[in-house]
């Protein structure tokens, strides 16, 4: 007994009102989780492939999609049944998802028409001062620039580059391939010109046939004040040349920003601990913060405790959209313990304490309760 075919809406696991990008969304997810390469030698997953490209093969085109409709598998039992593989296109998903795996070309791309050159990536190291106010730094780099000796064309001078004979001038070549379930066609960059659609015979001495020189420069560049650990800083058209006269890409800048000693940063807000004395926790005064503006001069007030958070309005980060709006420093005061006492200093200090209703000498009092309580057992057994 032949095996009951799934439903294809099932299988794709979409809704029978999905368009048609839900559909293809669907099946590159599929197509790439499934297929045999990606699975070497699992037979499960060369089926679940085969029925997800049956119902993407199905769905896909509006008219079989009716008959779907209306009639469900029925519509496509002609004998043998299902046979709407021999003559579908799947160039178009495996030209997107799976690049090379059909004959090792590259993702579907327009013909040799203009197009943008790659980005570069480089980083530049800053303080965390120079990440709070902005900076500007310059950076050593390759970049390629236009060969003067042919101008761009890689040619040898008096030569002109040709027509490439394999592609027609059209920078894609299309091959079909026999696959386990029909005929595949796909899309790869011409081989031969590399997508140009011409081809260099005799080649420029100076640039290689490339049409582009490398040599060292030095780009400046503007770091914005409030920028974090990790952003980055574009440069536009400072990137790889373009081809067949399309722009430059751009130069992407990633700051590192250097750890500062006291201060720590979260968002546009900065954080620090500052000691302070018994004196002056207990009596109050003043005491020197020092943030990224300089040395502020703080009241603290009498009966201050250990960890009290103390913010500095608008003495943080500025922010990348707004320099005049800035973040906050939140301080810690944190009470310190001295660790050497002169015998003058400690006299004073138990001075101190009993001159102080202190409620934490708890301990104190408890032996001294314990003690009345054995004398008083003692005389009671004399």
């Amino acid at each position: 007994m032949a095996e009951q075919k799934r439903d294809y809406y099932e299988v794709l696991g979409i809704e029978k009102s999905a368009d048609d990008a839900a559909i293809k969304k669907s099946y590159r997810v599929l197509a790439k989780k499934y297929h045999p390469d990606m699975n070497p030698g699992d037979h499960n997953a060369e089926k679940m492939f085969k029925e997800a490209s049956e119902a993407y093969a199905i769905l896909s085109d509006p008219e079989k999609r009716r008959q779907y409709d209306q009639f469900g598998h029925a519509a496509f039992e002609n004998g043998g049944g299902f046979s709407g593989f021999e003559n579908f296109d799947f160039s178009d998903i495996f030209g997107d998802i799976f690049g090379d795996f059909f004959g090792g070309g590259s993702r579907r791309r327009g013909g040799n028409g203009p197009a943008k050159g790659a980005n570069l990536r480089t980083s530049v190291r800053i303080t965390f001062d120079e990440a709070v106010f902005g900076i500007d730094k310059d950076i050593e780099l390759n970049l390629k620039d236009e060969c003067v000796t042919c101008h761009g064309s890689g040619a040898k001078p008096g030569t002109n580059p040709e027509t490439c004979g394999k592609c027609g001038g059209k920078g894609q070549v299309v091959f079909s391939q026999q696959s386990f379930f029909g005929t595949v066609r796909n899309v790869q960059t011409c081989p031969d010109c590399r997508g140009t659609g011409k081809v260099i015979k005799d080649k420029c001495l100076d640039c290689g046939g490339g049409g582009y020189v490398t040599s060292r420069k030095t780009i400046q560049v503007s770091i914005p004040a409030g920028i974090d650990n990790g952003q980055s800083v574009r440069i536009r058209d400072k990137g790889e040349p373009g081809s067949n006269g399309g722009p430059r890409g751009d130069l992407l800048v990633e700051v590192v920003v250097a750890r500062h000693p006291h201060f720590q940063r979260q968002d546009y807000n900065i954080f620090s601990n500052v000691p302070i004395s018994y004196a002056i926790a207990a009596l109050g005064g003043e005491i020197v913060i020092d943030t990224v503006d300089g040395k502020v001069i703080y009241d603290v007030k009498a009966g201050t405790q250990t960890e009290t958070k103390v913010r500095l309005k608008s003495k943080g980060v500025p922010s990348l959209r707004n320099r005049d709006t800035r973040g906050d420093h939140y301080v810690t005061l944190v009470i310190k313990t001295p660790e050497k006492l002169s015998s003058e200093a400690r006299d004073l200090l138990k001075r101190f304490d009993e001159l102080t209703d202190n409620s934490l000498n708890a301990a104190k009092d408890v032996t001294g309760e314990k003690s009345e309580t054995k004398s008083k057992k003692k005389k009671r057994w004399s």
